[in-house]
């Protein structure tokens, strides 16, 4: 009897097997991925891109190493410089403003929302000529887009500071240019200092209106904004943003004693040609 009831068990445990053979058949077992130990390699993840305002980036800029080229380190030095001098001779009080040398197919920019005192050479922006910029680098200031759009405007220049100056400021504010109240308003390349429309900060929109203001001239007025000037170097720029600057503050004086008796058009195409011929620029002119 006790045969028998071993006998059977044993029929049954074969039969429980086989039916686990069966459906294991049907539905095989997903392959498992070999457990990662401490001497596994890692793969490397892809760099990421930068996406800036509704702009596709293109390929991140990410270096290998920390090492850039002595060249590009004195010009991130010379990008700090001008900041620290904008900054400090009140163009730019604080943390506004923002300073930009060409680069390549691209340029190097201030960072956005950093004290001047603070940037070292690392922190600069390269931003390519596309947008793009390393995910592994700050932020670039937010006008990075206005800076792009001029150096596209004019291939011809070479440096770019943006201020809050306090004159300037209020002229923009009230929205009134700058015209031909002085022979050295020509400085800027025409017979007016221009002020171009309102748009918000760090938009395509203003980048327009900064790019179809400074086509054919160095300098312009920002509406409720500031200033930007223009420049062969970063030297040249920060000098016509001060130009500019006490321009602004000797129109408001001029102003408080009435409208100003401007000079005429042939007036200042006559500064314009002497200004060719003045001092170093008629060298620097020659040059280029």
């Amino acid at each position: 009897m006790a045969r028998k009831k071993a006998a059977a068990s044993a029929d049954r445990t074969a039969a429980r097997k086989a039916e686990v053979r069966k459906t294991a058949a049907k539905n095989p077992a997903p392959k498992r991925r070999p457990l990662k130990t401490a001497g596994s390699k890692k793969k490397t993840a892809p760099a990421k891109r930068a996406s800036l305002g509704g702009k596709t980036a293109g390929r991140a800029r990410v270096a290998k190493s920390s090492r850039v080229s002595k060249a590009e380190l004195d010009a991130r030095k010379a990008v700090i410089a001008t900041a620290l001098k904008m900054s400090s001779s009140g163009l730019s009080p604080g943390r506004s403003g923002n300073v930009s040398v060409r680069w390549g197919k691209g340029m190097l920019i201030t960072p956005s929302g950093m004290a001047y005192d603070d940037i070292k050479p690392t922190d600069i922006v390269f931003v390519d000529g596309d947008g793009s910029f390393s995910a592994r680098a700050k932020k670039p200031s937010s006008e990075w887009r206005f800076h792009l759009s001029a150096y596209e405007a004019r291939s011809d220049k070479g440096a770019i500071v943006h201020t809050h100056s306090l004159h300037a400021v209020v002229l923009a504010c009230a929205h009134k240019p700058i015209p031909a109240f002085h022979y050295m308003v020509a400085l800027a390349g025409g017979d007016h200092i221009p002020l171009i429309p309102y748009a918000p900060f760090g938009t395509q929109e203003l980048a327009d209106y900064v790019a179809e203001g400074i086509g054919e001239i160095d300098a312009c007025l920002m509406a409720n904004h500031g200033q930007i000037a223009l420049g062969n170097t970063l030297a040249q720029a920060l000098e016509l943003a001060s130009e500019v600057e006490i321009l602004a503050e000797q129109y408001m004086k001029v102003l408080s004693l009435g409208l100003p008796r401007l000079l005429r058009r042939r007036q200042m195409q006559d500064v314009l040609e002497r200004i060719k011929g003045y001092g170093q620029h008629a060298q620097e002119t020659k040059k280029t």
